[in-house]
């Protein structure tokens, strides 16, 4: 007759701690703004979630928004600004708060987000002419007010004449500001050349 041998087996049960995460020696913290609070270190900013986990690491390219309580950056519409740096030339982007890139950095300037869109300066380049002796092209830039969705696509020009630039770190020194001002949700005032304004009604 053969034996049948079990072997009881005790359960150990380990309860698994949940271990709080510290982030030491920060030089600002701001408040609570769409869910998430920036915080910055040496020079780099990061962001926190409302459990105090950190859910973007620190960085160097995202883009400050001046409020009353100082200037940290900040997400609206789940998309954060960046920028980056490209022969002396600032251009803008977004990021979401994966921090993962969903607007690449194309634009000379924009706004945070507002119900789905931001104001952006979108660089448009023109071909004028070959020098065939040098194999050069002669170009023009020009930019112009327009508005983006949260994925970047343009919604409606604010402008139709664009304003020429030499894109040059030499000449292009500041970040070109948008002019235009945003009403309500549909409204918009846009200054003319002649320091005019127009006031418009944008339907996307």
């Amino acid at each position: 007759m053969k034996r049948v041998i079990i072997l009881g087996l005790a359960c150990i049960i380990i309860p698994i701690l949940s271990i709080a995460q510290s982030i030491t020696d920060i030089d600002f913290v701001s408040p609570i703004h769409n869910e998430v609070a920036a915080v910055q270190k040496d020079g780099k900013w990061a962001f926190i979630d409302k459990e105090g986990h950190l859910i973007i690491d620190f960085r160097t390219d995202l883009v400050t928004t001046n409020t009353e309580n100082g200037d940290y950056p900040m997400f609206n519409d789940n998309r954060c600004p960046i920028v980056k740096i490209k022969a002396g030339i600032s251009y803008f982007g977004f990021i979401d708060k994966t921090g993962k890139i969903v607007i690449e950095s194309q634009f000379l300037n924009t706004t945070d987000f507002e119900n789905g869109t931001a104001m952006a300066l979108k660089l448009d380049k023109e071909l004028i002419a070959r020098n065939t002796a040098l194999g050069k092209d002669m170009v023009n830039y020009r930019y112009f007010e327009v508005l983006i969705d949260t994925n970047g696509k343009i919604t409606y020009y604010l402008t139709q004449d664009g304003v020429n630039i030499v894109l040059d770190k030499d000449f292009l020194r500041m970040v070109p500001q948008i002019t235009s001002n945003r009403i309500t949700k549909d409204l918009y005032a846009i200054k003319t050349k002649n320091n005019s304004w127009n006031v418009i009604k944008v339907k996307e």
